[in-house]
C-alpha cells in the first residue's frame, strides 16, 4: 500500500530552516580543521575525516531517511531526524576524542539528510524547491565565515554543533502533516545493500583499490537484488529511467566541482595573499552568497525554459568553474570561479531534482527524492576527500 500523505502546506520559512542547517556540518569546518585537530591533539589532515564522515552520514541518510518516510511517514521521520540531530549535536559539544566526535558526527548527518529530504518532499512546486536548495546554498555560503567567527569567539564545537538549528522547523512538520503510513513489508536487505554500496564509494577517494572493489562487489549484489525485488526499498523504475539519471548524475558532478572548491579555495588564497583565515572567510561568503541567492531565481524560472537549455547552461558553467580554478593565480577569478560553481551546484540541485522527481510514479516520489539527493551529496563527500589527496599528494 503507498503512503497516503495529506497535509497543510508547510511555509516556505519552515522548509528553509529545515533544509539549510544541513550546509553548517558541510562547509562550516573548511576554516576549522586546524583548531578541530589542535583542540583533540590530531592532525589537520585526520580531522578531515569529520567532513568525510558527515559526508558519509548525508549520503548514506538521505535514501534510508526517504525510505522512512514512504514505510513510517514524515511525523515518525521527523521526530527520528530531529532525535539523531539533537543527540549528534551533543557528542559535538562534549566529545573527548576524535572517534566520539566522529561518532556524533555520522548520528548527526543521518538526521539533517533526514531533514532535508523531508524539506524536498514537502515542496510541492520548482519555487518552493527553490526555496529548500537555495536555502542550502545561502547557509553554505556564510558557513565558512560563520564558523571562522564562532570558532574564534566561542569554541569549534560550537560550529560543529550549529546543524541543530534544523529541529527548530520540526514543529511546524508535526503540527501540519497529516497521512496514514504504508502497511506494506520494509525491503531491509535493499537499504542494507544500498547502505554498503554508499559506504564503498565514499571511501573510493581514500582507499581506491579496496574500496573500489568493494563498490564492484556491492554493485553486482545490487544489481541482483534489484531484479529480485524491483519495487523494494530502491524501485527498479528509477535506476532505469534515462530522465532520472540524466539528471541525478549530472547534479553529483556539479556537486563535486562546487565542494572540492569550497575546500580548496581557503588554501589558495593562502597561497596568494596575506589574508587571515577571518579574512578569507570574508572573501569567500560573496562569491557564494551570490550563488546561492541566484539559485532561487533560476529554479523559480526553470519551469519557464527548456530543461536541456538549463542543464546544458548549468553543467557549462560548472565545467568553466572548475577550468578556470585550476589554471589561475588570479584572486579574482578564483571568487568568480567560486560564484559560477556555487549557482551552478545549488540551482542544479533545484532544476535537476524537480527533473528527476517527475519521471518518477507518486508512489515513488519520497524514494526518488532520496536517490536524487544521494547522489548530489556524494559530491559533498567526494569533493573534500579529492582536495585532501591532491594537498597531500
Amino acid at each position: 500500500m503507498s503512503l497516503q500523505v495529506r497535509h497543510a502546506k508547510i511555509s516556505a520559512v519552515s522548509l528553509a530552516v529545515l533544509a539549510g542547517p544541513m550546509s553548517f556540518g558541510i562547509a562550516g569546518p573548511a576554516l576549522i580543521l586546524g583548531d578541530v585537530a589542535g583542540g583533540l591533539g590530531s592532525t589537520p589532515a585526520t580531522a578531515t575525516w569529520l567532513v568525510t564522515v558527515f559526508g558519509w552520514g548525508i549520503a548514506v541518510g538521505t535514501p534510508l531517511m526517504s525510505g522512512l518516510v514512504g514505510h513510517r511517514g514524515v511525523r515518525a521521520t521527523a521526530v527520528l531526524c530531529g532525535l539523531l540531530v539533537l543527540a549528534g549535536s551533543a557528542l559535538a559539544l562534549v566529545a573527548p576524542s576524535l572517534p566520539v566526535l566522529l561518532f556524533g558526527s555520522a548520528a548527526q548527518a543521518l538526521g539533517a539528510a533526514g531533514l532535508t529530504g523531508l524539506a524536498m518532499h514537502l515542496a510541492d512546486s520548482p519555487r518552493r524547491m527553490g526555496v529548500a536548495t537555495a536555502s542550502l546554498a545561502v547557509v553554505g555560503s556564510v558557513s565558512p565565515l560563520v564558523g571562522s567567527l564562532l570558532s574564534d569567539l566561542l569554541s569549534w564545537r560550537v560550529v560543529l554543533a550549529l546543524p541543530v538549528v534544523a529541529v527548530l522547523a520540526v514543529p511546524a512538520v508535526l503540527g501540519q502533516a497529516r497521512e496514514e503510513p504504508s502497511r506494506g513489508r520494509f525491503d531491509a536487505t535493499g537499504a542494507v545493500v544500498l547502505t554498503a554500496l554508499v559506504t564503498a564509494l565514499v571511501f573510493v577517494p581514500h582507499q581506491p583499490v579496496v574500496a573500489g572493489l568493494a563498490a564492484i562487489v556491492v554493485a553486482a549484489a545490487f544489481a541482483l537484488h534489484l531484479r529480485r525485488a524491483p519495487d523494494g526499498f530502491v524501485p527498479a523504475v528509477l535506476v532505469r529511467s534515462p530522465r532520472f539519471l540524466g539528471s541525478a548524475g549530472p547534479a553529483f558532478a556539479l556537486a563535486v566541482g562546487n565542494f572540492a572548491l569550497i575546500y580548496a579555495l581557503p588554501a589558495r588564497l593562502t597561497e596568494l595573499t596575506t589574508w587571515t583565515s577571518a579574512q578569507i572567510g570574508v572573501a569567500m561568503v560573496w562569491p557564494l552568497l551570490f550563488g546561492g541567492g541566484l539559485s532561487w531565481f533560476v529554479v523559480a524560472a526553470s519551469a519557464r525554459i527548456r530543461p536541456r537549455l538549463v542543464t546544458t547552461a548549468l553543467v557549462v558553467a560548472g565545467v568553466a568553474a572548475a577550468l578556470t580554478a585550476a589554471f589561475t593565480g588570479w584572486v579574482p577569478a578564483l571568487l568568480a570561479a567560486q560564484a559560477a560553481a556555487s549557482i551552478a551546484a545549488a540551482s542544479g540541485q533545484g532544476v535537476l531534482a524537480v527533473r528527476a522527481t517527475s519521471a518518477a510514479p507518486e508512489e515513488h516520489r519520497a524514494a526518488a527524492i532520496g536517490l536524487f539527493n544521494l547522489c548530489y551529496l556524494l559530491g559533498t563527500a567526494f569533493g573534500p576527500a579529492i582536495v585532501a589527496l591532491l594537498v597531500s599528494a
